[in-house]
């Protein structure tokens, strides 16, 4: 019998799962993942109100998944977006057949008890992938970082870090798209910013040993937006550049995610001086604005004027390479990890 076909709700499958053996401290490890054989019957128990098994196709990998993986007891399946197909269901916004979007398990098949994070998937005439990316989270952590939190205005001065992840490529061409001056960094690709995805300049953030020199070449007037990813001496050299009344959005601070003890942030009274906002914010208090998000994109992605690359890893048992991988800096657009394409 094969374990990666869609089955009948009675039937015993075979789930290969990616495990987390124990809590890592630092960045992850190979050894801190396993991936297993196990086996489930896909059948949603009497009772059960809401609940829904899914066959996993596409999962995300990025690096809020080292955040998830503090949130998880060792022996249990690592968790994160994806995008999967139900197999059975007693909810009643879900139904057999139906493709979603949401929080589930490296694995092959996931019993979802709760399906707050779950959307319908309504556009199938685009990649089911690209729901892991810039029709998913990272789109809509783009959309509202960019355009709700930092009210951009043509002509403006943008400064995106880790400009090269499934975040900040977006960021970066909404921002070309409404007429902005547009400068990105990154761990390496850096020269594909310019010639691939249309950012006006960039550069290798571990080539420049000051920072705040390399900010002051690429913005000598200053910057008005910052769209945070690194936080760290990224962000202490950036508050020195900003411009009065800039705006900072805060979507991550991945420098920060594998240290034991976080560095401390050392130009802050900056925000005052130059009465720059900047404001955190967690895409899920903006699921709301998630159809506005599609309208907006969509035809933006159909006309050919969004660029969107995706880093594909096939199969499960290549999950914790990819993860381990993440953090060197050197894929370029939305790492996405394979699990089945039926």
């Amino acid at each position: 019998m094969e374990g990666n076909r869609i089955a009948s709700c009675e039937e015993i499958m075979r789930n290969k799962q990616v495990i987390l053996r124990e809590h890592v401290r630092g960045f992850p490890r190979d050894v801190d993942m396993e991936v297993r054989d196990g086996s489930v019957k896909l059948k949603v128990e009497d009772g059960s109100s809401g609940a829904m098994w899914v066959k996993n196709l596409y999962l995300s990998c990025e690096p809020k998944t080292r955040l998830l993986m503090d949130t998880i007891r060792p022996g249990s399946p690592i968790t994160g977006f994806g995008v999967a197909r139900v197999v059975d269901s007693a909810n009643p916004k879900f139904k057999k057949g139906d493709l979603v979007l949401g929080i589930t398990g490296w694995e092959e098949y996931s019993l979802i008890a709760s399906s707050e994070t779950f959307f319908k998937i309504e556009h199938t005439d685009v990649p089911l992938s690209y729901y892991n990316g810039i029709l998913g989270m990272p789109g809509l952590s783009a959309y509202v970082g960019f355009f709700e939190l930092c009210s951009p205005k043509k002509g403006e001065s943008v400064y995106i870090s880790t400009a090269a992840g499934g975040v900040g490529l977006l960021v970066g061409q909404f921002a070309k798209l409404l007429g902005c001056y547009v400068v990105g960094s990154a761990g390496s690709q850096e020269k594909l910013l310019k010639n691939k995805f249309g950012f006006d300049e960039a550069f290798n953030y571990k080539e420049e040993a000051d920072l705040d020199a390399a900010l002051k070449r690429y913005f000598p007037e200053g910057i008005d937006i910052y769209f945070e990813n690194v936080g760290g001496k990224m962000l202490d050299a950036v508050l020195l550049n900003m411009k009065s009344h800039g705006r900072i959005a805060a979507c991550g601070m991945s420098s920060q995610y594998n240290l034991e003890q976080p560095e401390g942030t050392h130009n802050l009274m900056n925000l005052i001086l130059k009465q720059v906002r900047m404001e955190g914010f967690l895409v899920s208090s903006y699921y709301h604005l998630y159809p506005k998000f599609l309208e907006t994109v969509l035809p933006h992605i159909k006309q050919g004027k969004i660029t969107y690359v995706e880093d594909i890893v096939e199969g499960l048992e290549n999950a914790p390479a990819a993860l381990v991988g993440l953090f060197s800096g050197h894929n370029v657009g939305k790492r996405v990890i394979v699990v089945s394409r039926e």
